[in-house]
């Protein structure tokens, strides 16, 4: 039976919000499909804005992948600012897709991409405003799946009361094995409903079903053991990992949004997975191994994506793009492509030690220059030994002279506050290497013209780093050291005023850390928020410390543990930490040596170049690294010296 569009209900809602533009899809590369015609429907959800979740990579890819299937529909919704909530729930209308505006709860699938865990409120008020049980043992046959992923799904185990299911890892490939699975299961007459249907999923080994699973705890609050209820499913769930991205050539045809978003580019990830071994980057760890898309079929994605969206604007993704055995060839053949156009080339992610004048002068050929953000992340040596990041001030200076020398008026150069074993002077050099980054900067710059931000971030420890046993720093140490920072950049007013200063204090990291580290026992304590109007906190303007402190205090006694037993707590190699059950590839007791070698500042080589070292990824999840160089180069591409992409 055909499912109605809401959208001449919310369409009169419309003009009584802010940036209405966002809720009517019709995008360039949306697409609509006739219901009836298909056979699984999903609902994709990133929870957060518009704004903030078209541009997002992996919905994108998803959503083509779906759509492509004959059967399959897939459709996109986003998290609805508080005035259009408190509309929809006056006037009755329910979450909605901006594709044709139809109702959430009637899709077979809701899936969440959580990139960051301060998006479960989000989750809760559209599951509400979608009519769809809040807990999942409430839901009965006529509900969506509600299916998580993003890296956030590493550890689900504080939303595991909210969520049916959770996918690790790369989703490519799942979602057409979970697509098939809904198919044969209707096909059947949907035997054993949907309790069955999870029985299914949990059975691939590769889905984490929670309500297959009973967690027990210690007296001292920690956890015993975390088994399954029942004999047909796995002890551990895997994690998904896509080998050949050359055969995922996603998206092809990007979403165009109508309205302001954070990126507004062709983006191509040119590898996923990253080696070099930063203790505090979960990215880098559960991506791994890298794997490599060659440079022929990046140029013919580039080629393809611009032509069809008219972004002029091409961005080299990955977790540090200038590792790509062939970037160099990449940004050259790129850069002579589109000569004389008006599209410019940038990497988002960039090491500093990766960077080099080569790569300055392709980025800057069509006179158009990107921002560059550099990520050095400790201030002094001695902290970059700890978290492995292997560059030195000197790595440092020579990029930023490279890129002043180069034209660039403008570096970003990013750090972290609050990491293991941090001190107030750590901090301060952060201060005093910019002061020499705009020293050097205008020498080589030949103008004192020059500018340079320092963006600070609070360390949140993660599941599946070495870090995951790590204890947070308090919120008022790391925003007394933040104040130290800000004094030391201003102390020498004349190169003060030439370096921007940005920073997030100590508190949304500390409950980042509640919610990255938590068990199920936290998901009551969301719960808390949320009814408390708990909505957007991953922004500022909408974040409330204390409202996640109070709910804290109101919900965590009853179990015996309180906020800081989950965040400046130090975790013990002994102790059943609440992800263990879900496996990334990478050996414990490896993570565990790492999180030892920190605090003896030894630092640990990047295994593309070296031999392995043991994280256990390949092995356990039989894999391995796939590199170039594939000695071939962009062309021959159809010349487009006269290609005008607009803008």
């Amino acid at each position: 039976m055909s499912v109605r569009s809401v959208f001449p209900q919310l369409e009169q809602l419309l003009p009584r919000v802010s940036k209405p533009i966002q809720y009517v899809g019709g995008e360039l590369g949306a697409v609509v499909k006739d219901w009836d015609a298909t056979t699984v429907r999903w609902a994709l959800m990133y929870p957060d804005a518009y704004e903030v979740g078209l541009p997002n990579q992996g919905v994108q890819i998803l959503y083509e992948v779906l759509n492509e299937q004959a059967d399959v529909l897939a459709e996109r919704t986003y998290a609805v600012w508080p005035d259009l909530e408190a509309l929809m729930k006056e006037h009755g209308v329910p979450q909605f897709t901006v594709d044709a505006h139809r109702p959430v709860k009637a899709f077979d699938v809701l899936g969440l991409s959580f990139a960051t865990e301060l998006g479960y409120t989000n989750m809760l008020s559209a599951l509400e405003l979608a009519g769809i049980p809040l807990d999942s043992a409430d839901r009965g046959d006529d509900d969506p799946i509600v299916l998580a992923g993003g890296h956030a799904s590493f550890n689900p185990e504080p939303i595991a009361d909210f969520i049916d299911a959770a996918v690790l890892g790369d989703g490519e490939e799942a979602v057409l094995e979970i697509t098939g699975i809904i198919r044969e299961w209707k096909a059947e007459g949907r035997p054993g409903g949907r309790d069955e249907l999870l029985l299914r999923l949990a059975r691939t080994e590769s889905i984490y079903v929670p309500r297959f699973y009973d967690v027990d705890y210690l007296a001292d609050g920690r956890i015993q053991r975390v088994v399954p209820n029942r004999p047909d499913v796995p002890f551990r769930v895997a994690k998904r990992t896509t080998m050949d991205l050359d055969a995922w050539p996603y998206p092809k045809k990007p979403l165009v949004p109508l309205a302001e978003t954070v990126h507004e580019r062709y983006a191509v990830e040119i590898f996923r997975g990253c080696t070099r071994g930063c203790r505090f980057c979960q990215a880098g760890m559960i991506t791994r191994p890298v794997r490599e898309r060659s440079i022929t079929t990046v140029g013919q994605m580039i080629k393809e994506g611009l032509e069809y969206s008219g972004f002029n604007e091409v961005g080299l993704l990955s977790l540090s793009s200038a590792d790509h055995s062939e970037i160099g060839d990449m940004c050259s053949g790129l850069a002579e492509q589109y000569e004389g156009t008006n599209v410019s080339l940038s990497l988002p992610s960039t090491r500093v030690d990766a960077f080099n004048i080569d790569l300055a002068q392709e980025l800057s050929k069509n006179g158009r220059r990107t921002g560059l953000t550099f990520a050095p992340e400790g201030g002094s040596e001695r902290i970059r030994k700890v978290i492995n990041k292997m560059v030195t001030e000197e790595d440092l200076l020579r990029t930023v002279v490279t890129a002043y020398s180069n034209g660039w008026r403008q570096v970003k150069l990013y750090f972290m506050c609050g990491l293991p074993t941090e001190t107030d002077d750590d901090v301060l050099q952060i201060g005093r290497m910019a002061h020499e980054v705009i020293k050097a900067g205008r020498i080589a710059a030949g103008t004192k013209d020059i500018r340079c931000t320092v963006s600070i971030g609070g360390f949140v420890p993660k599941p599946h780093t070495p870090f995951q046993w790590a204890p947070m720093e308090r919120p008022e140490v790391i925003d007394a050291r933040l104040q130290l920072l800000k004094q030391e950049i201003n102390s020498d007013r004349s190169l003060g005023r030439a370096i921007g200063y940005r920073y997030h204090d100590g508190e949304p990291s500390l409950i980042e850390g509640l919610l990255s580290r938590g068990d199920r026992r936290v998901g009551a304590v969301i719960r808390r928020v949320w009814e408390k109007g708990g909505r957007f906190d991953g922004w500022s303007e909408h974040f409330s410390y204390a409202r996640w402190v109070e709910a804290c205090a109101e919900v965590l006694p009853q179990f015996g543990v309180d906020l800081d037993w989950f965040t400046t707590r130090e975790r013990q190699h002994s102790e059943v930490l609440p992800w263990d059950h879900l496996d990334s590839g990478l050996d414990k007791d490896w993570l565990w040596q790492d999180w030892q070698d920190s605090m003896s500042e030894f630092e640990q080589d990047d295994c593309r170049w070296t031999p392995c070292f043991d994280c256990g990824v390949c092995p356990s999840m039989d894999t391995e690294i796939q590199i170039g160089p594939t000695g071939k180069k962009l062309l021959p591409l159809t010349p487009v010296n006269n290609l005008r992409v607009p803008a």
